[in-house]
């Protein structure tokens, strides 16, 4: 069965980001939601990002934030900020919440298409996809056509034919062609890094193969006084105004 997806990813518990994209998707008509890991970590509101996502959907795969949280990652590469704000979020967690964290898995396939946080290849390293060789070395792990991606925060389409290079490009609406493999990152809901302070989900039409990046404003102000008030690091609330 063909299904209007909505993708989502990095929301790292920024409930005010993740209540503006879920508001926009229902009007989308979607009829499948993944989330891509990352929910907590950064933001003030995990748990109100875990009850929302509940709601949402089942379809949940680990982001790095989300294990390094329950201590199921090595988390002494974290930059100091953000690991400051992984054991506030720690130690703000309940039994309950920690113990959905601790369930989910690092990748989920479903009709054909891969759902992981970081990369096809070797997810529990979290690394990065950055240069051309890095999404080489993805498509050479990735099980079908497509993949989902988040963990950057930078959302970007990479295509790879067959026998072909890989090429990258930002484009906001893409139509996926037969025969070509993808590997599509969905950006940050709740802490873009790409210059662009709006949050950022993919919705993806299996019918019509067609991908959109959606940007939806959210009330940042009111985020950024959460951060604040609960003695995160101020760059935190800072770098939500300006998307980096």
């Amino acid at each position: 069965m063909k299904m209007k997806w909505a993708i989502l990813s990095d929301v790292h518990g920024n409930l005010e980001a993740f209540q503006a994209v879920v508001k926009d998707l229902r009007q989308e008509g979607v009829e499948r939601i993944a989330l891509l890991g990352d929910l907590v970590g950064y933001g003030a509101d995990p748990h109100e990002c875990i009850s929302l996502l509940r709601e949402l959907t089942e379809l949940v795969v680990a982001g790095n934030h989300d294990y390094g949280a329950v201590g199921l990652t090595d988390i002494s590469y974290f930059n100091p900020v953000a690991k400051a704000a992984i054991l506030w979020t720690g130690r703000k967690l309940s039994e309950e919440n920690k113990a959905l964290l601790r369930r989910l898995l690092l990748v989920r396939q479903v009709e054909g298409i891969t759902f992981v946080h970081a990369t096809p290849n070797d997810p529990d390293q979290w690394n990065y996809i950055f240069t051309i060789p890095e999404a080489e070395a993805g498509f050479r792990a990735l099980v079908g056509e497509l993949a989902f991606i988040g963990h950057s925060h930078s959302p970007v389409v990479l295509a790879k034919e067959q026998g072909g290079r890989v090429t990258a490009f930002e484009k906001k609406e893409v139509t996926l062609q037969k025969g070509i493999r993808y590997i599509i990152n969905v950006g940050s809901v709740g802490q873009p890094r790409d210059g662009n302070p709006k949050a950022a989900y993919g919705l993806y039409d299996q019918a019509s193969r067609k991908y959109l990046l959606k940007r939806v404003p959210y009330d940042i102000h009111a985020a950024q006084k959460k951060i604040m008030r609960a003695g995160l690091p101020p760059y935190l609330a800072q770098r939500l105004s300006v998307g980096a």
